[in-house]
């Protein structure tokens, strides 16, 4: 009896490994994969991530420490948002995030000033509409810094704790 209860646990591995293998083997792709001259742009199997440059993907920086926004009411902070940002760059241009990092977190920083001061972080501040509203005002004050490299900010991180 103590011989099957150490093998039942084994057993039950050891299907379980078998059942996974070939759920692997019956999912994985096909070998099959036609080579690049095969299709056109026009081809509806054509991808996305196919049809785009290499080169002409975008890096994404992320900035190196995140940004604590004091919620005020009545003169007293009554919360704190931390948020984590990246940029969304052209290729070749992430060396220049990182000498203009200080100008760039200053204007950050006064964009979510004015968000709070708006009341942008009070209530459902993760609500789509209010991001977004958010996102665009950082865009622009990272084009006003960066020029047109920048393409998009990426809120990566949002957190608000209450006092």
């Amino acid at each position: 009896m103590t011989v099957l209860r150490k093998l039942i646990p084994i057993l039950l591995a050891l299907t379980g490994l078998g059942a996974g293998m070939g759920a692997g083997l019956a999912l994985r792709p096909a070998a099959d994969m036609p080579a690049e001259s095969d299709h056109t742009e026009t081809d509806p199997k054509a991808t996305e991530a196919e049809a785009v440059d290499p080169e002409m993907l975008p890096d994404y920086v992320k900035l190196n420490n995140q940004f604590i926004v004091p919620i005020l009411q009545d003169g007293r902070v009554v919360s704190m948002v931390i948020l984590s940002l990246s940029l969304e760059v052209l290729q070749g241009t992430t060396e220049n995030v990182y000498k203009r990092e200080p100008k760039l977190r200053d204007v950050f920083l006064q964009v979510m000033f004015d968000h709070a001061n708006a009341g942008g972080f009070k209530g459902s501040f993760t609500d789509g509409a209010n991001l977004v509203l958010l996102r665009k005002a950082l865009l622009e004050a990272a084009v006003t810094t960066l020029g047109e490299s920048v393409t998009d900010v990426l809120i990566v991180d949002i957190v608000r704790q209450d006092s």
